[in-house]
């Protein structure tokens, strides 16, 4: 695959300004981290990195009594539990590596890196004249 000039530059919007849909939604959020590392500035990296661990960090389940959230410990059917506890684990994982992602300088290191190969890759796209493979 390919982009324009136009086509990066609208990818890079699209990644800097996501949707309140696009950090909530895990196959949309993941498909944005994806090509995350295309964004060229750190801050606006960490800003979508932020907003993600913020929604992570809201208290949440699939299942409720009234306004309050049931926990896996509270829920006797034992496929809802296990969807809890799936979840649960799953946002560990997910929050642990955010936290890895904005609390080492290391990270900026690895993105910096990610950054030029993309640009190498947008680089060699564009002299192509826009062909899409």
């Amino acid at each position: 695959m390919s982009l324009t000039d136009c086509g990066w530059a609208e990818l890079r919007e699209r990644l800097a300004k996501l949707a309140d849909l696009e950090i909530a939604d895990a196959s949309r959020f993941f498909t944005i981290v994806a090509f995350l590392s295309l964004l060229p500035d750190a801050a606006d990296r960490e800003a979508v990195l932020r907003r993600w661990l913020d929604f992570l960090q809201a208290p949440a389940s699939f299942f409720y009594d009234g306004e309050r959230a049931l926990g896996a410990e509270e829920m006797p059917d034992p496929y809802r539990r296990g969807m809890l506890l799936i979840a649960r684990a799953t946002s560990r994982a997910e929050r642990a590596w955010l936290h890895e992602m904005l609390d080492t300088a290391a990270s900026d290191d690895v993105l910096r890196t990610c950054h030029r190969r993309s640009h190498r890759l947008k680089e060699r796209n564009t002299q192509h004249a826009c062909r899409v493979v």
